[in-house]
């Protein structure tokens, strides 16, 4: 069956506004041309789309069973239109990103980039905080620690301190930092990070024996399922703090680095390059803002 393409978006107009005359102004049009638009297509299928009323429009059950069809339809219509419009060559773009900010902070942002940035065809790799850029083709890298890398350009992302996370029911009975003493203590791999927590904390640091993990996501997994107690960098974990899976038991933070992203000083910064930068600074930034 041909319908006619006008009639298909008058009438998906209409049906978000329940209103010819709303309608006809998004669509430039007279009220007449949108109500005779409808007309041809409900002569056209034999049914009618919509019931008329003092005040507006309502969907008939045909009505309703047609929307969702139209709206995908004119989407991918929409997309499509987007993708030929874009006259930009498509580049890779390669980034290596540590674990714990491509899943806690990089990975719910995607979409937002790739919306942003179509012309780029993201490739996102993962490392536990070692990297080699040039023997793993690497364009970015996304790491944590104090900027200072051989040979490398810099540019640091946000601050990552950390406190101490546990499974909700570890956290009952912890009133001071010395209440630690009776449980477990989950390590990384930068062994001196309880020490100088208690340090801060102004408490004497127990003996350390807990489990040693080389990625902060095994840890903070290891914490939700009651294996101990964590050190964790709290942006990266909003969303098991929100879920309550974890929660934080202590205010006391620990600052013992930043996320930087970095790329090779011989290397010129391509197209994909600067618009990926460009996004995630500017992601950043209103990350920053909305957490003041």
């Amino acid at each position: 069956m041909h319908l006619p393409l006008n009639a298909l978006r008058a009438f998906e107009a209409s049906a978000r506004h329940l209103n010819l005359t709303r309608a006809a102004e998004e669509l430039h049009v007279t009220q007449t041309a949108v109500s005779q638009h409808i007309r041809k297509l409900e002569d056209r299928l034999g049914k009618p789309l919509f019931r008329r009323l003092p005040r507006g429009l309502a969907l008939t059950d045909e009505g309703q069973a047609l929307l969702p069809a139209v709206v995908q339809a004119f989407g991918q219509l929409e997309r499509a239109l987007d993708k030929l419009g874009d006259a930009r060559p498509r580049e890779v773009l390669t980034v290596g990103a540590v674990g714990t900010f491509a899943v806690g902070w990089l990975l719910p942002r995607l979409r937002d980039f790739q919306a942003a940035c179509p012309f780029v065809d993201l490739r996102l790799l993962t490392h536990n905080n070692r990297v080699d850029m040039a023997g793993e083709g690497l364009d970015l890298a996304i790491r944590f620690g104090d900027g200072a890398w051989h040979g490398t350009h810099a540019e640091r992302i946000m601050d990552a301190p950390m406190s101490v996370m546990c499974a909700p029911a570890l956290a009952h009975g912890l009133r001071t930092a010395s209440d630690l003493a009776r449980q477990p203590l989950l390590r990384s791999y930068r062994a001196d990070e309880w020490a100088a927590w208690f340090a801060a904390a102004g408490a004497p640091c127990p003996v350390v024996r807990g489990a040693v993990f080389d990625s902060s996501l095994t840890l903070a997994e290891a914490a939700a399922q009651g294996a101990g107690m964590a050190l964790l960098p709290v942006r990266m974990f909003m969303r098991e703090l929100r879920q309550g899976r974890l929660v934080q038991p202590f205010a006391q933070e620990l600052h013992r680095g930043s996320y930087w992203l970095t790329r090779l000083q011989s290397r010129p910064a391509s197209g994909a390059m600067a618009a990926f930068s460009d996004w995630l600074m500017a992601e950043a930034r209103s990350g920053a803002e909305k957490s003041d």
